[in-house]
């Protein structure tokens, strides 16, 4: 009897994924932390949200509204959509995750760009694909290198536009001429996580790609701009079709009463929104010209993080930068998982810890680890 007999052994591709790790959070005793390892708001959740979600506290024995209704029609009224092609779940992730089981199976392909979100490599060997990575150029997606390394083998395309880590998007133009070029059967997935924080008129989150097609699904979350996270809270439009697909596959209470009631209250404070966002305009050039200022390299960013490159000097790499940001209660993210393991990715955080981390930067690009 082989070793393989005695216990179960997980399907093929199970083994090959590399957990996902968060951000980290903690800092050494005694010194002030500052979080800014994994994209929250610095503005906290709307009051309206707390409010609503206080509100389900009474009635923690009922099981919540399955079809999140409050929270789509919410959705859909903030954005002139059919609720019925909206579908709620915890966290875009989840979403992600179900349309790729819905989608795909051995022997099918996965594809996204070099430093797409790691979610998707993690879903697509979940399902049993195969992952397929096409390279990009100056840490942006590459239409042509999509284009290129699709086969008939492909089901579905994960575009995360702005993308995490890099902060770079693409024009809608280019959106649209990846879609042009894909064949019908293939899904094309609009991973918009960061949309509400981009200012560049050649953008589009893909509401009306969707609107206008049969094989594209745009996902959101209200984990970042509206500062939710903790209550994991994610949407997607799609073709009626897609969206049938996949409520067939979603678990029945897949969202709690909490995540339900302050989603929808926090989808309608536009004031809370606009607050969040008018500080990340501010902060945003703001770190980014400091940073560039040290003689550090910082990834053109569209989001509320940057992605800072540091040489390979011994003294002022990475790794020893982490090091040193966080013995002074300053968490940046590692992106070695990314295949960027001499940059660190810095949310924009309060005035105080976005300062604080230029001036550590400063002390740390001019002494070393000596500082």
């Amino acid at each position: 009897m082989s070793a393989a007999a005695l216990r179960p052994v997980p399907r093929p591709g199970v083994l090959a994924i590399e957990a996902y790790v968060p951000g980290k959070s903690a800092a050494p005793a005694g010194v002030k932390l500052h979080k800014l390892s994994s994209n929250e708001t610095p503005m906290g959740p709307s009051p309206a949200a707390i409010a609503a979600m206080q509100e389900t506290a009474a009635h923690l024995e009922l099981y919540p509204d399955g079809a999140a209704t409050k929270l789509r029609q919410a959705i859909a009224q903030k954005y002139g959509l059919d609720p019925e092609r909206i579908v709620c779940g915890a966290g875009s992730d989840e979403l992600l995750s179900l349309l790729t089981y819905a989608y795909m199976g051995p022997g099918d392909e996965g594809l996204y760009s070099q430093y797409g979100f790691l979610v998707y490599r993690i879903a697509i060997l979940a399902a049993g694909g195969t992952p397929v990575v096409a390279p990009e150029r100056d840490h942006t997606t590459d239409v042509d290198a999509l284009l290129a390394a699709v086969t008939d083998k492909t089901r579905i395309v994960y575009l995360a536009n702005p993308n995490n880590p890099t902060g770079t998007y693409l024009p809608f133009d280019e959106v649209r001429r990846l879609h042009a070029g894909l064949p019908k059967n293939v899904l094309l997935v609009l991973d918009a996580a960061y949309a509400e924080y981009v200012r560049r008129n050649d953008y589009a989150a893909g509401l009306e790609l969707v609107a206008e097609s049969e094989n594209v699904v745009m996902t959101r979350t209200f984990s970042k701009v509206y500062g939710l996270a903790a209550l994991r809270i994610g949407w997607m439009v799609a073709p009626a079709a897609i969206a049938d697909a996949v409520n067939r596959i979603r678990g029945p209470f897949n969202l709690g009463s909490a995540a339900i009631a302050a989603g929808a209250a926090a989808m309608a404070d536009d004031a809370h929104i606009a607050k969040a966002v008018a500080h990340n305009d501010e902060w945003l050039p703001k770190v980014t010209k400091s940073l560039e200022g040290l003689g550090l390299s910082v990834t053109p960013s569209v989001g509320n993080f940057v992605l800072i490159h540091f040489p390979e000097e011994p003294g002022r790499t990475a790794a020893e930068a982490d090091a040193y940001l966080t013995a002074r209660g300053l968490i940046l993210r590692r992106v070695g998982a990314y295949g960027l393991p001499n940059a660190l990715r810095m949310t924009i955080g309060t005035a105080e810890a976005n300062e604080a981390v230029v001036a550590a930067l400063t002390k740390f690009v001019k002494d070393g680890q000596r500082g």
